[in-house]
């Protein structure tokens, strides 16, 4: 009989609380019915956007970017309005050092080319 496929991020609240109470990932992961690796990987990148957020630096989320790109995403929202602010400004300096970069490239071109 075939399993129905269940994604682990839906679960990853419940499976911070079992951590947070002192549960292992063998014991989670046998518990909700995923395997372990599952587990520590969730774990793994929980980790690392919790660093990310701490460090003020902007999560990068892999494929095309929203339509919606005033809100904030979902993990996002989840935080601390701290946390959110940090996100803003971190997504913002990106993009001004976007630009600079941009207009760097412009210019070294144009030098080039002997236009001006």
């Amino acid at each position: 009989m075939p399993r129905s496929y269940r994604y682990i991020s839906q679960y990853e609240n419940e499976i911070l609380e079992l951590k947070s109470k002192g549960y292992g990932r063998k014991a989670i992961a046998n518990k909700l019915g995923f395997e372990e690796i599952q587990v520590k990987n969730l774990l793994y990148r929980h980790n690392v956007k919790q660093r990310q957020v701490e460090a003020g630096k902007a999560i990068h989320k892999k494929g095309r970017p929203c339509r919606r790109d005033n809100e904030l995403p979902p993990s996002i929202q989840r935080l601390d309005k701290l946390a959110q602010m940090r996100y803003v400004l971190a997504s913002k300096d990106r993009y001004i050092k976007r630009l600079e970069m941009e207009n760097e490239l412009m210019r070294d071109f144009l030098s080039l080319t002997e236009r001006k």
